[in-house]
């Protein structure tokens, strides 16, 4: 039997709806719907009772937290990769339950390195098996104490050299030089060591990949969650509407300083790249069904060696072991990453010397406009998970977008 979720009750409203929505008919202007939109959207019409409208550059709600159902195999897949909720943050986890309840999920990943399977994070599992043998915790911790001598009290001045600090270099070679550079399409010796300020070895056999206290998956799916939170009669939803195109009446030369805006799209193109363009990281995924009930015994399998092309595969099938999946096929996901161009979907920012002194001055454009909130991942040009999105939301609204009303 194949799972399906059931439809919610919010409605978005596509480009060419007859209905328009001018800038008279609503309080607050969101681009973006992923997780920090929605939350403004949705406490500011639950708690100031506000008429939010919402534009979304994309065909679907949520971002890069959108699910769907493959059609073949019946299996929710997550269309931008595998998203994970974890958090221990309380004002947080209490928000999110309004909306969905949670699984008991708990995430674990594996890598494959020269035809081998290794659980991650390093562990004294790990440890163990790549040097075949038997250590126990203060064995391990003086082996790796000792591998990480090996700069000689020199500072790190890339990434490799950093990461042989923290773990070492047999380690380091094995499970983060090969990733590394097909993650960042950059050799290790030119990233800065700045990337990475820890890799933590756990010398325990723990190889759960998060330590928050609370963590879980939507019982129903990603999708129904984000489409609860929009499902409300002060929201409207307004699909495949681009924010900087004229030919629709919420772009940004009609609506900035006639509305407030809560903008979480990229600083840079805000500001038409005045500046110059930050550099992101993108992502490709190539979908693949298979004809097996299991194709790798987990969720997500890292591909640590630099020879194969791609840096991980999800099986979407184990996020929820508690689902009636059919067994005749499964649906995996390759992904690959890298720097992303013009007309790429911007995932991670890069974050680099000349990056940050450019995101200095879009910064105090953005302090400049009257009445626009920057966030979110795009919005502030930082890597943020779901939980943090969500805890940024719900402090910029009380901080920010409550003052704009008050």
């Amino acid at each position: 039997m194949t799972w399906s979720w059931a439809a919610a009750g919010f409605r978005a409203i596509g480009k060419d709806n007859d209905s328009i929505v001018t800038d008279a008919d609503t309080d607050l202007l969101i681009v973006g719907s992923g997780f920090f939109g929605l939350t403004i959207a949705e406490r500011a019409a639950t708690q100031l009772g506000l008429k939010a409208t919402i534009i979304e550059r994309r065909g679907h709600i949520g971002g890069n937290a959108y699910s769907e159902i493959d059609p073949e195999t019946g299996i929710e897949y997550h269309k931008y990769g595998a998203h994970l909720f974890h958090t221990s943050n309380e004002r947080v986890w209490e928000y999110v339950n309004q909306f969905t309840s949670f699984t008991n999920y708990q995430h674990r990943v594996y890598a494959t390195h020269n035809g081998e399977v290794f659980p991650l994070p390093i562990n004294l599992g790990t440890v163990n098996q790549f040097f075949r043998a038997a250590y126990g915790p203060d064995e391990a911790r003086a082996l790796i104490a000792e591998q990480a001598q090996e700069l000689g009290g020199k500072e790190p001045e890339n990434l490799e050299e950093k990461a042989i600090s923290l773990i070492g270099r047999p380690l380091y070679e094995a499970f983060i030089k090969g990733y590394t550079a097909k993650q960042w399409q950059t050799a290790p010796t030119k990233l800065s060591p700045e990337i990475i300020t820890r890799l933590p070895v756990r010398y325990t056999y723990d190889n759960h990949y998060f330590k928050d206290t609370h963590e879980g998956l939507p019982v129903d799916g990603y999708t129904p969650w984000l489409e609860r939170m929009a499902d409300h009669p002060n929201i409207e939803v307004r699909l495949n509407t681009d924010f900087f195109d004229e030919s629709q009446p919420l772009n940004k030369t009609a609506m900035a300083g006639k509305v407030p805006i809560v903008y979480t799209g990229p600083i840079d193109r805000y500001f038409d790249h005045t500046l110059g363009a930050l550099s992101w990281r993108t992502l490709d995924f190539e979908k693949e069904v298979k004809p097996t009930g299991d194709f790798q015994g987990c969720a997500v399998m890292n591909y640590s060696d630099e020879d194969v092309p791609f840096t991980r595969i999800h099986e979407f099938r184990h996020f929820h072991p508690e689902r009636d999946y059919q067994t005749e096929k499964t649906l995996i996901m390759r992904e690959y990453s890298r720097f992303a161009g013009g007309g790429d979907e911007p995932y991670y920012p890069v974050n680099t010397p000349e990056d940050r002194e450019k995101l200095e001055g879009y910064r105090k454009l953005a302090e400049a406009e009257p009445n626009v909130l920057f966030g979110g991942r795009l919005g502030t040009y930082k890597y943020l998970d779901m939980h943090m999105a969500i805890g940024s939301a719900l402090s910029r609204f009380d901080n920010v977008v409550r003052g704009w009303f008050a």
